[in-house]
């Protein structure tokens, strides 16, 4: 796996966005997939993805994200950077998901008000990581 030269695109019924390598904030807006226009902001600092004018995710420091797919219950996707990043999600508002980092189990975490939860990823160049957001039910 590696940084997005395109910054953003659809591989399947996934997305992969973010170039942690840049100097410089680099932007691009009207990527369209599955009826919804998303917009990424990225470079070595940050790396910010919209859809429909709404937060997603972001980290910082920037990184590369590939296989992101969202619904209503559950978010996963594979992610790699340079560093340790914390990422930020937009969920459902004041909601309990459960937390899997490398299908390994690391506890429940309640969105706030406005639906956003962050979560520490521990990254370093060349390794991939998995993480899987899901609703709990129980």
């Amino acid at each position: 796996m590696s940084v997005v030269n395109e910054l953003i695109n659809a591989h399947g019924e996934s997305l992969e966005f973010g170039n942690y390598e840049l100097g410089a904030k680099t932007k691009k807006d009207g990527f369209e997939f599955q009826g919804d226009i998303y917009k990424i902001k990225t470079f070595n600092e940050i790396t910010k993805l919209e859809k429909n004018g709404m937060f997603v995710y972001e980290s910082v420091p920037g990184t590369a994200v590939h296989g992101f797919k969202a619904d209503e219950n559950d978010v996963t996707f594979v992610v790699e950077g340079p560093e340790n990043a914390s990422i930020t999600l937009e969920l459902e508002p004041e909601t309990e998901y459960k937390v899997h980092v490398d299908d390994v189990y690391v506890g429940k975490n309640k969105t706030n008000l406005g639906g956003k939860m962050s979560i520490s990823v521990d990254l370093e160049e060349g390794r991939p990581v998995k993480v899987d957001v899901k609703r709990a039910f129980d």
